[in-house]
């Protein structure tokens, strides 16, 4: 095809976009198309890229079907590949474009934008002080990816914040392994922490689970917050490694018929009889919402947290050579129950904000044991609990001052911490008369606040008596949590900061409830 014959398909495809809404007259759109394509081609003060116009014809094509459906060029193959079998520098976080915003849609729990406290929702102004409107989001997270250790500078906007939040982001290594963290609370309870989905995810969690057990795990806690999904497979096999053989999982039905299929456990022999409690919020999608639906519409176990997105799209990818593809919704899935826990997305701006679902609006359907389930607005737990940071605890996690203090006070760079022997001390621990062996059981108590307040005035980070006293539990585990992930890791952090997070204060409440299921 010449140049302007590609130029002509490239408007063709802009036009059928706008007539998507009902049958276009081919015949018109086609000399529209050429009309348009040779006023551009003659007119447009630089000689337009037919390539460009003609993915970007794509991909307006895609848009007005639904917010999965989309064009995969090199660059976008290029990078699931990467993410899903190599590594990358970067923040740890996925961005999506709406509109002219870029929004932060979630964060990958322990990397440097968790830390630093971006949440889904947070609109990224600038990158190294240029704006981000212009930017599309694979432009964008190109710009936020760079070598190891090497900043960028971006500027955070949020709802209910006066002024945008300028922060420096040290690009760390951002794993692709699927399992963040997996150790025991209470020596009997395993907690285990999937962030996304991937080809090694039931591997990684069976591997976890045997660990655990030897170490005397009676019951398990699934945490998929946060999890926005990947590929249909693993959720599957992840399900079934809980599901009684033979046990309905999810189906799939589409308008092509040849889509329509139902999917079942096939194995026996595995965790069937280990108590479970799953842990969701807004922030799991598609996969994780297919093994939060088939635990819960089996009554094999209970979900804890928030309502989960309510992605029930299924998209199958088609090659269109070696380098391209689209990715385009062909079905639905449904759990077990039958019910479709998809969204409405009619409004796409309600859709991506996520701002919830009426009740009364939803169908009802019903689990195996006869319990009530809702569908069209994601998984809604059995136990509801909200996480909600008071405002001064995040303004701190914004300005990195837990942070800063932990890296401070393992440095001794504090005036109470040279009273304590830490971890890397070649001293006998309590060698030193007077001093405290900093332990996993550190807290933070009356001098370790008082300290805190040191390094905020250090900071000159101005706050009330008021504000401080209405966040002090919060202040005091995000403390903790800072000051035992830079002595030994960010795992034995989140061992500390999950011990008082009240999700997981409920799920093992519940526990013994969901373990009555199995008899």
């Amino acid at each position: 095809m010449s140049k302007r014959g590609v130029l002509a398909a490239a408007v063709l495809a802009g036009l059928l976009s706008l007539a998507a809404g009902g049958r276009p007259d081919w015949s018109e759109a086609v000399d529209k198309a050429e009309e348009i394509a040779d006023l551009i081609a003659r007119n447009y003060i630089n000689p337009p890229d037919a390539r460009t116009l003609a993915f970007a014809s794509i991909r307006g094509v895609l848009g007005t079907l639904d917010p999965h459906s989309y064009f995969l060029d090199s660059e976008m193959l290029s990078t699931m590949r990467e993410e899903y079998t190599g590594k990358f520098y970067g923040m740890g976080i996925q961005i999506t474009k709406q509109e002219d915003r870029l929004v932060v849609i979630s964060c990958i729990e322990g990397m440097p934008a968790s830390r630093l406290g971006i949440q889904p929702g947070d609109v990224i102004a600038t990158i190294d002080g240029a704006s981000t409107k212009p930017l599309s989001s694979y432009e964008a997270m190109q710009k936020l990816r760079g070598p190891k250790g090497s900043k960028v500078t971006i500027t955070i906007q949020r709802e209910g914040f006066d002024k945008p939040i300028e922060l420096v982001v040290i690009r760390e290594e951002i794993p692709l392994h699927s399992v963040s963290y997996a150790f025991l609370r209470d020596d009997r309870v395993g907690y285990i922490y999937i962030r996304t989905f991937s080809e090694t995810t039931v591997a990684e969690v069976e591997a976890k689970i045997a660990d655990l057990a030897a170490r005397g795990m009676t019951g398990l806690i699934l945490d998929l917050r946060w999890n926005t999904g990947g590929p249909f497979f693993p959720s599957l096999e992840l399900a079934d490694e809980f599901l009684a053989k033979g046990s309905l999982i999810v189906s799939i039905r589409g308008r092509n018929r040849s889509y329509d299929r139902e999917f079942r456990a096939v194995r026996d022999g595995q965790q069937e009889g280990l108590p479970l409690v799953v842990l969701v919020n807004a922030g799991s999608a598609s996969a994780s919402e297919i093994v939060a639906g088939a635990v819960m519409d089996n009554d094999r176990g209970l979900v804890v947290g928030e309502d989960s997105w309510g992605k029930g799209l299924v998209q199958t990818v088609f090659p269109l050579g070696p380098d391209l593809a689209v990715a385009l919704t062909t079905a639905k899935y449904y759990t077990p129950s039958g019910r479709s826990i998809q969204r409405d997305y009619t409004h796409l701006e309600d859709y991506l904000l996520n701002t919830g679902v009426q009740d009364e609006s939803r169908e009802v359907r019903y689990t195996k044991g006869g319990r009530k389930v809702l569908g069209q607005g994601g998984i809604t737990p059995d136990y509801k609990v909200q996480l909600r940071i008071k405002p001064l605890t995040a303004e701190l996690i914004f300005r990195g001052a837990f942070f800063s203090y932990g890296r401070k006070f393992v440095g001794r760079q504090t005036d109470l911490s040279k009273s304590y022997v830490l971890p890397q001390d070649e001293e006998p621990a309590g060698a030193a008369e007077g001093r405290t062996v900093l332990s996993f059981a550190f807290t933070a108590d009356a001098a370790v606040l008082a300290d805190f307040k040191e390094h905020l005035r250090s900071l000159k980070f101005e706050y009330s008596p008021e504000r401080f006293a209405e966040a002090e539990d919060e202040i005091r585990t995000e403390i903790e949590r800072e000051v035992v992930s830079s002595a030994w890791n960010l795992e034995e952090g989140m061992r500390v900061y999950r011990c008082k997070d009240p999700v997981v204060q409920k799920a093992m409440a519940v526990l013994p409830e969901a373990a009555g299921f199995l008899r």
